[in-house]
């Protein structure tokens, strides 16, 4: 199984975890393509940086050619009106000029939800990439909605509305999914120290949206008096929903390190993204939540199978059942590690009319997993391997890179998926035999 581990001993923040994307082998190619298709006049630039003697992969966001942090002070702040720095890749705590008297801008600048939900819908992006990115700002709207005492639809947000965060959280959402990791895993949070400013007065690091939606992960707060975490790489985490622990049994294959703009003396501000596959026993138990239901709209249900998916579930299933009285049903079947149980079944009991919900465990034995790139004419596709003993039992190329190769080369998808499947088979007989390499 392919794994992820974020390491945010420094935080983390949108611009850090793109770093970290395409440090660990994700194609600048993935995130450019991504914020070309918002249609933003917006690009990133990519350049190797020292933090305290670790060299990272840096990511500007450009808008119209200069700086979007800097571009886009005419947005102002967010509700917060934070005096402190929203985003890692935000100005260097040197500067000299004061915010007090430069930042009082109507909101009228700012981006509603609908608004960005509507041009991520309108880009052309793979169906997941919307999705995740769509969820991360619609977390950050529910927090910021609680906070504030106000409708979701009602807040406008500022900064983080602003085309630099909107080109951060879309184009990590589009190398989350190019990363094809199938779990991802965080260490502890350190939220760094300090005081923020908001717009009604002074609040202890972090600022009220990011401890909101942090509200569950573990924290901590150490070694610097900054803000380390930042509402857009909250945001993406939570969208994200990896189990915290520490790293498990992998063998690394790539390591990434994402930079922030601040550089403290002897405190590396980078975000580490290790990937690998994973070096627990192929036999394992697997928590199995059931419950039938004969009174649910469809919608309900089709809704309930996303959320589940967005919590951390390995697969959700929906079979059609004949229930008592002869009424047609439907049993949900949801496959879970032991540690998302718990969420998963509040998501059934609260969002679906059942009063009760089975919950087992059963014996499963999993191939290996592992990917490989074949170049096609349509550019590279990762093939999934599914091995045992190191003997390759299954192949597959992965649906989401055909289907994006599909919609940038105006070709069926099934055309993209044949020719990454006789690459890899041309690639394998090349070698000699079915072993893997």
């Amino acid at each position: 199984m392919r794994i992820a581990y974020l390491e945010c001993f420094a935080g983390i923040s949108g611009d850090m975890f793109l770093g970290a994307l395409l440090d660990a082998g994700v194609s600048a190619d993935v995130l450019h393509t991504a914020v070309k298709a918002l249609d933003l006049d917006a690009a990133l630039s990519i350049e190797r940086a020292d933090r305290s003697g670790i060299s990272a992969t840096k990511v500007h966001v450009l808008e119209g050619g200069k700086l979007a942090e800097e571009a886009g002070h005419t947005y102002g702040h967010s509700h917060e009106h934070r005096h402190d720095h929203d985003d890692q890749h935000a100005h260097s705590h040197s500067h000299s000029y004061s915010h007090s008297h430069e930042y009082h801008h109507s909101h009228s600048h700012g981006r509603s939800l609908t608004a960005i939900r509507k041009l991520i819908e309108a880009a052309q992006l793979a169906e997941p990439v919307k999705r995740t990115a769509i969820q991360a700002f619609e977390l950050l709207g529910a927090s910021e909605a609680k906070i504030h005492n106000v409708d979701i639809e009602k807040i406008h947000f500022h900064e983080v509305g602003a085309v630099d965060a909107i080109v951060d959280i879309v184009a990590a959402s589009a190398g989350i999914h190019a990363l094809g990791a199938d779990a991802w895993y965080c260490s502890p949070l350190n939220v760094g120290g300090g005081m923020v400013d908001c717009a009604h007065g002074r609040f202890p690091v972090p600022a009220p949206a990011t401890a909101d939606l942090l509200r569950g992960f573990p924290t901590y707060s150490a070694h610097v008096q900054q803000e380390l975490i930042t509402p857009t790489g909250a945001a993406l985490l939570r969208a994200l929903s990896p189990a915290f622990q520490a790293q498990p049994a992998m063998r690394v294959e790539k390591i990434g390190y994402g930079a922030g703009s601040r550089n403290p003396k002897d405190f590396p501000n980078v975000l580490r993204l290790s990937v690998g596959e994973s070096a627990e026993a192929t036999v394992s138990s697997v928590a199995i939540l059931e419950t039938a239901i004969d009174d649910l709209s469809p919608q309900i249900l089709a809704h309930v199978a996303e959320r589940a998916l967005a919590l951390g579930a390995l697969d959700v299933m929906s079979t059609a059942v004949q229930m008592k009285k002869g009424r047609l049903g439907t049993l949900v079947t949801i496959l879970a590690e032991d540690a998302m149980v718990p969420a998963l079944e509040d998501l059934l009991l609260r969002e679906t009319s059942t009063l009760g919900v089975r919950i087992h465990h059963e014996r499963r034995s999993c191939l290996e997993r592992t990917h490989v790139a074949v170049e096609t004419p349509y550019g590279p596709i990762r093939m999934k391997l599914g091995l045992r003993a190191g003997e390759i039992l299954n192949a597959a190329p992965e649906f989401e890179d055909c289907r994006t190769a599909a919609e940038t080369h105006a070709v069926p998808v099934k055309l993209v998926q044949q020719m990454a499947v006789a690459a890899y088979q041309s690639n394998q007989s090349n070698k000699g035999d079915g072993r893997a390499r």
